[in-house]
C-alpha cells in the first residue's frame, strides 16, 4: 500500500564499526517497501532552516554512530517532532556525549527527544545470538512472534518512564533489557530500536518488519 507520506533516512558518524552507506540503502528500501516516499541523506546539519528534502519528511530514520550533531540542530529536530513529525532511532542513534559520569549538556535535546542514551554493551561478549521477546500490544508489534537473531548488545539509560517497551531480551544473569520502545513527544511519535548493528540483523524478516512498521507509525500512517 502506498501512503501519501515521506520518510528521510539520515546517516551520520565517523567510526569504523558501522557501515553507514549500506545501512542507508537498507533502511531506504524498507521505507519504500512500507509504501513511503523515502529519501536518504548524510549529516545532521539539516534541521535548522531545513531544505525541502528535510522539511517535507513526515518521519526521520536515524542510523548514526557519533559525528557532529550541534545542540541547535538537535533542538530544531526536537521542535519538528514535537510539532507532529516522527523519529525512528536505530541502534547507535542513542550514542551521545559524556561529561564526567553524566550526559554532555550539549546533547540534552536529543536525549530528551529520543528518550535514552547508550551506556555500554553490558557484561560479557558485546554481541551474540539471542532471543527477542515481543511484549505488550501495539500496532508496530501486532502479530509478530518472538524471534532469534545475531546482533550487538546495547544497554542504555532512559530519559524518563514515558515509554512503551515493545520488545526486550533477557541477559545471561536474567535481567530484562529493552530493545525497542515507542513514545510520544508532543504531537509527534518516536521509536527507538536497539537492534540493527549490521547485515546479520538487517536481513532478519522480523527486524525488517519492525522497522517498516515503526516508520509507518511515526509517520502517522499506522
Amino acid at each position: 500500500m502506498t501512503h501519501n507520506k515521506n520518510a528521510l533516512v539520515v546517516v551520520n558518524g565517523d567510526d569504523i564499526h558501522h557501515d553507514l552507506l549500506t545501512a542507508s540503502l537498507v533502511y531506504q528500501q524498507l521505507g519504500i517497501e512500507a509504501g513511503l516516499v523515502t529519501r536518504r541523506g548524510m549529516g545532521m546539519n539539516r534541521f535548522v532552516d531545513a531544505r525541502p528534502e528535510t522539511a517535507d519528511a513526515d518521519t526521520y530514520l536515524l542510523y548514526t554512530s557519533g559525528g557532529l550533531f550541534p545542540t541547535a540542530q538537535q533542538q530544531a529536530l526536537s521542535d519538528a517532532v514535537r510539532a507532529g513529525k516522527g523519529l525512528v532511532g536505530i541502534h547507535g542513534a542513542n550514542i551521545l556525549g559524556w561529561e564526567g559520569d553524566g550526559l554532555d549538556p550539549a546533547d540534552r535535546p536529543m536525549f530528551e527527544l529520543l528518550g535514552n542514551r547508550y551506556l555500554s554493551h553490558g557484561p560479557g561478549h558485546h554481541e551474540g545470538r539471542h532471543t527477542i521477546e515481543i511484549v505488550g500490544e501495539h500496532p508496530i508489534t501486532e502479530g509478530i512472534a518472538d524471534f532469534e537473531l545475531f546482533d550487538e548488545y546495547y544497554e542504555f539509560e532512559l530519559a524518563d518512564d514515558d515509554v512503551q517497551v515493545l520488545a526486550r531480551r533477557h541477559r545471561a544473569d536474567g535481567a530484562e533489557i529493552p530493545v525497542m520502545y515507542g513514545r510520544e513527544a508532543g504531537a509527534g511519535r518516536v521509536v527507538y530500536l536497539a537492534l540493527g548493528h549490521d547485515l546479520r540483523s538487517w536481513g532478519e524478516p522480523p527486524v525488517r518488519e519492525l522497522v517498516r512498521r515503526a516508520l509507518l507509525w511515526t509517520a502517522g500512517a499506522l
